[in-house]
């Protein structure tokens, strides 16, 4: 099989970053710790090792934020080493859920002037209907524009 440079398949990325591997030993060291900690019924260790697995994806979407993780997709043949930042983190990536919880990725238009920001919710007739269930569509359709 031939190889590129960076001893990959071409087109191929297996997508070993520093947030990846720093996630996945914290991880790995968590779990063992939780485990170890319940075959020795010590509960603090338990909660100590599930903490530190919790802390490890914490860490790893820090990091990613910082540019050591890598968007979607193949990456070009240059920036497949696990020790190459991501220069685009800061703009977010496309489709990526923890870029959009940290606020970045794509941006929706302000509204234009004198439109409310918010539609209305159209009244529901019956008792116990569920308020919006009539714009169920209309409203999934805006939530999807939104993103």
């Amino acid at each position: 099989m031939n190889r590129t440079g960076s001893g990959h398949a071409p087109g191929h990325d297996h997508g070993h970053t520093v947030a990846g591997w720093t996630g996945t030993g914290m991880a790995l060291a968590g779990s063992v710790a939780a485990g170890g900690s319940m075959v020795a019924a010590w509960y603090p260790g338990l909660v100590l090792g599930a903490g530190l697995v919790a802390l490890s994806a914490c860490t790893t979407w820090v990091l990613h934020l910082a540019g050591w993780g890598k968007p979607g997709g193949p990456r070009p043949p240059a920036g497949r080493g696990w020790r190459v930042r991501d220069r685009s983190a800061a703009q977010g990536h496309p489709g990526c859920v923890g870029c959009r919880l940290a606020g970045r990725g794509r941006r929706t238009a302000a509204p234009a002037a004198g439109t409310p920001a918010v539609a209305p919710v159209a009244a529901t007739a019956g008792a116990g209907a569920l308020p919006g269930a009539g714009v169920y569509g209309e409203r999934a359709a805006e939530t999807e524009a939104a993103f």
